[in-house]
């Protein structure tokens, strides 16, 4: 089995109290965190990763301030017009999964032409999950499935027929998630496809992340036996 998990996940939080912790306000953390990414992606790319997925945008954060979920909002959009060349040169391919009709047009149009400028690429796959959760993907799939499948009894649905209608089909389930800022929790992300996953939680504020941190969380990875629902156990190999 290879050292390198497939497919890393990422709960990115702590921005917020990074901000506070430093007396600015919060939108200048989740600035600094956006900030961070592109390192991330090129270093994951880099060891061999197939998929990276962050937890951008939760369907529970509209609760949060509205001069936060702003900033937020904004945060997207100038990654998407400031990103999009250097994911296309990297060879980065853009996937995004979640309710995007919740956002304003204006987002929704550049979501659209990121992915579709990064369709043909060949290298990582980053998948953003915005305005995502994950009991919203899991009726979703159930919804698609039954359209696809009107005259089906619904007792006859498989496990992995239903997997088949998930936002994230197209990609292998996660092999690693990581969380940072302290919090135990998965927090309504992946929940299907985090079943068999290896926790990884960090008290690393998301803002001081880095390179450095990922390799931490890289080396941890291959420390576990990974049995999936097994009695013997099966060891990543370094």
């Amino acid at each position: 089995m290879t050292s390198i998990p497939q497919h890393i996940a990422i709960i990115m939080d702590g921005n917020g109290r990074w901000a506070q912790k430093l007396h600015m306000p919060r939108t200048v953390g989740h600035a600094k965190g956006a900030a961070g990414v592109r390192d991330l992606v090129e270093f994951c790319a880099h060891k061999g990763v197939k998929y990276l997925t962050l937890f951008a945008f939760s369907t529970e954060n509209w609760s949060r301030p509205e001069e936060e979920v702003s900033t937020l909002m904004g945060l997207f959009l100038q990654y998407l017009e400031k990103e999009l060349k250097n994911l296309s040169q990297a060879g980065v391919r853009l996937q995004v999964i979640g309710d995007v009709t919740g956002f304003a047009q204006e987002l929704q149009d550049r979501i659209a032409e990121a992915v579709k400028a990064t369709a043909d690429n060949n290298g990582i796959v980053l998948t953003v999950a915005a305005n995502y959760g994950g009991q919203w993907d899991i009726v979703q799939a159930v919804l698609r499935w039954q359209a696809a499948h009107p005259h089906t009894d619904a007792l006859s649905l498989k496990q992995e027929q239903l997997a088949q209608y998930l936002s994230t089909a197209h990609m292998p389930d996660p092999d690693l998630l990581i969380r940072t800022g302290g919090e135990q929790r998965v927090s309504n992300f992946l929940l299907w496809q985090l079943a068999y996953a290896e926790l990884y939680f960090t008290d690393v504020l998301w803002p001081e992340f880095d390179t450095a941190q990922m390799a931490f969380a890289l080396d941890w990875y291959q420390t576990r036996e990974r049995k999936f629902g097994q009695v013997k156990a099966t060891k990543i190999s370094a």
